[in-house]
C-alpha cells in the first residue's frame, strides 16, 4: 500500500515537464548534483569538527560552546542548500530513486540523524555551561557525537550507492528486497 502510494507520487513527479527537463538537461542536473555534493562537504566538514571536539579528540583547548557557535552558521547554510538540492535531484529522477533500496535506507538514516541532532543539541545546550572548557565532554555528549558520525557515514555510503543498480526493480530479486526497494508487480496492480 505504502509502496504503491510512493510509486504513484513518483510517477506523478516524473510526468512533470520540470522533472523531465532536469533529467534530460546536460548542464542543470550536473550543476545541481555538484552543488549538492559541495554543500554536503561544507555541512559535514563543520559537523565532523564539532563531533570530534565533542569526543574530545581535537581542539581540546578550545571551548566546545565557542567552537559549536562559530561553525553553526556555515553548517546550517550547507545543510539547507544540501536538502534543497537533494529534493531537486529526487524530483529529476523520482521513480528510479523511489524504488532504490539505497535511497530508502538513506531516508531512514537521515531521519535517525535528524532525531539524534535534535536530542544532541538539546542535551548539549542544557549542560554545556558545566563542561564547555573540559577537554573531554560527558559520556552522553560523546555518545551523541558517535551516533552522529555513524548515521552520516551511512547517509554518505547509501547516497553514493543510489547511482548503482545492484538492487533495482528491473532485476530478479529475493522477495524481501523486492518489498524493501518498493518494487511493484505491474500485473498485481491490474
Amino acid at each position: 500500500m505504502l509502496n504503491q502510494w510512493l510509486l504513484d507520487l513518483a510517477q506523478y513527479f516524473a510526468a512533470q515537464d520540470w522533472s523531465i527537463g532536469l533529467h534530460e538537461s546536460i548542464y542543470a542536473y550536473a550543476l545541481i548534483e555538484t552543488t549538492h555534493v559541495l554543500t554536503l562537504m561544507l555541512f559535514l566538514g563543520m559537523l565532523i569538527v564539532i563531533d570530534l571536539r565533542m569526543l574530545g579528540l581535537i581542539f581540546r583547548d578550545v571551548s566546545a560552546a565557542d567552537l559549536a557557535a562559530r561553525l553553526d552558521k556555515p553548517m546550517i547554510i550547507g545543510f539547507v542548500v544540501m536538502v534543497i538540492t537533494g529534493f531537486i535531484l529526487y524530483y529529476a529522477i523520482p521513480v528510479r530513486t523511489t524504488q532504490s533500496i539505497w535511497f530508502r535506507i538513506k531516508v531512514v538514516l537521515l531521519i535517525a540523524a535528524g532525531v539524534n541532532a535534535w536530542l544532541f543539541r538539546k542535551r548539549m545546550q542544557a549542560s554545556i555551561h558545566t563542561w564547555a572548557r573540559d577537554a573531554s565532554p560527558p559520556a552522553h555528549i560523546r555518545r551523541g557525537a558517535i551516533r552522529s558520525l555513524v548515521f552520516w557515514t551511512g547517509v554518505i555510503f547509501t547516497g553514493r550507492a543510489i547511482a548503482y543498480d545492484w538492487y533495482d526493480c528491473h532485476k530478479p530479486l529475493p522477495e524481501f528486497l523486492q518489498w524493501a526497494a518498493g518494487c511493484i508487480d505491474p500485473s498485481a496492480a491490474e
